[in-house]
């Protein structure tokens, strides 16, 4: 979604990550920042910003295509890998939690994840992009309507609400000495049910795992090592097969969006068929009848 560059100072490098045109406002980079800031305070396991000699964390980058914003991070410790052990799974979970620990009841001044958000207007801009009707189209306007559902009738009282990063997978985390995780990558951060994030990281673990025996093994480590820190209530519990629908629904429809500003040579026909074969395993795996 955006340029990164890696900056070495001779001792150390950082990330300098360059926001797309019109990707992100002023305002929407600021409330990334504090958020981070917080979690920073709180000792949490994250890649921070940094602010330059003026005490100021946002750049403005005069390109051809117009401002662009900037912003320096620290950089996260170790590697990045799918092939995480299920010990590696529990540590993941347990980081999670305590930086969930941290977000719960935080608002940012940024989008909040509800179904408006996350389901109707998506699937709507989805069917524009692609200009025809197809059998995974009309999928997704089924699954939008009975997620909306699901959605709508959670028990509020009994979930919680906070910031969020929406997208916790393998591709946002290093792993340092199989023991050090730290996220990065809040771009997407916003309001919205803590368990949005869990259940994003177990899809992503799902799709990046064909054996499900194996995926099953991680998938219970990293809940385990969550609740040693934050116990999950039963009410997110039965949104988790759930949730990470809707968001997927929401990154096809981000992908249309950012179509010309990223240049995606795979965003056709095949790639949606490939993104909803996904969302359909997961849903067979779950055995969820959509009606």
């Amino acid at each position: 979604m955006n340029h990164l560059y890696i900056v070495h100072d001779g001792e150390n490098k950082y990330v300098f990550r360059v926001y797309t045109h019109h990707w992100r406002t002023p305002l929407e980079i600021q409330e990334e920042v504090r958020l981070l800031n917080h979690l920073k305070g709180a000792d949490r396991q994250i890649a921070f910003p940094i602010a330059d000699q003026s005490n100021q964390f946002i750049q403005e980058i005069e390109a051809p295509e117009g401002t662009r914003f900037g912003v320096l991070f620290s950089y996260a410790k170790g590697i990045k890998t799918a092939k995480f052990s299920p010990e590696t799974s529990f540590l993941i979970g347990q980081a999670l939690a305590k930086v969930h620990q941290s977000t719960e009841n935080i608002e940012l001044m940024r989008m909040s994840y509800n179904a408006q958000n996350l389901l109707k207007n998506p699937v709507l801009r989805t069917k524009e992009f692609y200009h025809q009707n197809s059998s995974e189209i009309e999928f997704l306007e089924s699954l939008s309507d009975f997620l909306t559902l699901k959605m709508e009738n959670a028990d509020q009282q009994h979930m919680r609400y906070g910031a969020v990063h929406l997208d916790v997978w393998f591709d946002n985390l290093h792993i340092g000495d199989e023991k050090e995780v730290t996220f990065f990558d809040f771009d997407f951060c916003g309001n919205g049910y803590l368990c949005y994030d869990i259940s994003y990281f177990l899809f992503q673990l799902f799709t990046t795992h064909l054996n499900e025996e194996e995926y099953q093994v991680k998938a219970d480590s990293f809940i385990k090592g969550y609740e040693t820190i934050t116990e999950i209530t039963p009410e997110e519990k039965k949104l988790l097969p759930f949730a990470c629908l809707a968001i997927m629904n929401y990154y096809i429809s981000v992908q249309c969006d950012r179509f010309e500003y990223w240049t995606n040579i795979f965003l056709n026909e095949d790639h949606l068929k490939r993104m909803v074969g996904n969302l359909k395993r997961w849903i067979a795996y779950h055995k969820i009848e959509l009606k």
